[in-house]
């Protein structure tokens, strides 16, 4: 995995998305790519790193309807 996409999956992690999810989206072209194009869009809309995954994270919980406590065990 190259540094851009270590960052995002780290600032993700961050964010409370786990690393189960992550790991699918990471695996699958077609998701990695759509992640990526958001990414670079969102910050060349100006937005940091943690704003970007925050929002990121936020559509991610929104989309799979699930939210971050529903996986406390996996953070402990």
């Amino acid at each position: 995995m190259d540094l851009v996409k270590l960052n995002m999956y780290q600032r993700l992690r961050d964010f409370e998305v786990p690393s189960s999810i992550l790991d699918e989206i990471f695996a699958d072209e077609g998701d990695l790519e759509v992640l990526e194009s958001n990414w670079k869009e969102l910050k060349n809309n100006g937005m940091s790193g943690d704003e970007i995954a925050a929002e990121i994270a936020k559509m991610i919980f929104e989309q799979l309807d699930i939210s971050p406590d529903q996986f406390t065990e996996e953070n402990e």
